[in-house]
């Protein structure tokens, strides 16, 4: 018995293997939908850079309005407690607060405005400006559980998983080589204030802090390259998709090639009704057949009103014989004509004195001035 079987259904996708490269449209497409390459590491990384450098030049000026808001807290407590007798009036406490709030908000104001702008700039450097909408939208095939699974096996996921490796491990050997390189300072630790503990420690947190964030740039521009190369790859199309969207945007060629068609036989047509006012046909003699009319009164030169090669020349020369024009040999002739003036224009200067040698012919055989 013989089994019939298709490969088709073995190619991957609609016309088979994904070999093109993405078309402008589909780019586009696909950028409308949301979907650029666009890396989270980079993101990642400046932010927390940024972070790191705000805090070395910051920290002392937060540090002493942390701690005025600190004392200014419990300056005003006794106060309360002394106006009412022992007693705290909650009203009181929550303005308090409040002002506290309000205080410590204008504290970090510096550390989450350049924290958005920061991310605001990364995304813009990676992608460009081209806000859109459709990203937000609810897609119910996100909930399909049989995808989330597949996703847990996926590429991505092990690409994810080594991410992850490469980022415990840098952060290890880089806070190593660090602490090693100054972990003396941290026994003089004893010796020192309170205050000077804590400046010292926190310098040492911030100093570690820049140096992972600047081994973590290395991390998120070879990630922004894999997402860049993952991206092209994603939006590869096969043959037959570019071929498709090819004829949604130019057309079916079958159907522009009937359409030109039509345009043509109407051209022929219109042509062929104009034939009989022509004054001479110009032949190659079989290949190329040249119609012209000269009217003195609204040309300034003869006109080509009809054309054509092989067929079409043996129809005009058919015309030309039923309406009794002359039909003149002339093959260097007929073939400039044919190739340089288009029907409705008239004869080029240079062409001027064959032509008239042509007309005056025909008009002596025909007695005409």
């Amino acid at each position: 018995m013989i089994l019939e079987y298709n490969l088709q259904f073995f190619a991957e996708g609609q016309g088979g293997e994904k070999t093109e490269p993405a078309t402008e449209k589909k780019k586009k497409d696909a950028r409308d939908e949301g979907q650029v390459a666009k890396s989270k590491e980079i993101e990642n990384a400046f932010s927390l850079l940024a972070l790191f450098l705000i805090l070395k030049f910051w920290i002392g000026t937060l540090g002493k309005n942390l701690v005025g808001v600190f004392n200014l807290v419990y300056d005003d407590i006794p106060e309360y407690i002394k106006n009412y007798d022992g007693h705290v009036n909650i009203n009181d406490l929550v303005n308090l607060y409040a002002q506290v709030l309000i205080q410590i908000i204008f504290l970090m104001a510096p550390v989450l405005i350049v924290a958005y702008l920061v991310s605001f700039v990364c995304d813009v450097a990676q992608v460009g400006w081209h806000p859109t909408s459709k990203p937000l939208m609810p897609k119910f095939s996100k909930l399909n559980p049989l995808k989330g699974f597949k996703k847990i096996f996926s590429k991505e996921a092990v690409v994810e998983l080594i991410k992850s490796i490469l980022k415990i491990g840098i952060v290890l050997i880089v806070a190593y080589s660090y602490i090693k390189k100054n972990g003396d300072g941290l026994f003089l630790l004893y010796d020192m204030s309170l205050n000077a503990g804590v400046a010292a420690t926190g310098n040492l947190v911030i100093n570690l802090g820049i140096r992972v964030a600047v081994a973590y740039l290395i991390i998120a521009f070879a990630d922004f390259g894999y997402q860049k190369w993952k991206h092209n790859d994603d939006l590869k199309m096969t043959k037959q998709e570019v071929k498709d969207e090819y004829k949604q945007q130019e057309g079916d060629p079958q159907v522009k090639g009937r359409i030109r068609q039509k345009m043509r036989e109407v051209s022929q047509r219109r042509m062929m009704q104009n034939l009989p006012k022509a004054d001479v046909v110009i032949t190659n003699p079989t290949h190329y057949a040249v119609a012209l009319m000269y009217d003195a009164e609204k040309y300034d030169a003869p006109i080509v009103i009809a054309k054509g090669e092989d067929y079409l020349a043996a129809r005009i020369k058919e015309v030309a014989r039923e309406n009794d024009i002359e039909i003149v040999e002339n093959k260097p002739l007929a073939r400039m004509l044919y190739a340089n003036v288009e029907i409705g224009e008239v004869v080029p200067p240079e062409l001027y004195q064959a032509v008239a040698e042509v007309l005056a012919f025909v008009y002596h055989l025909k007695g005409r001035a």
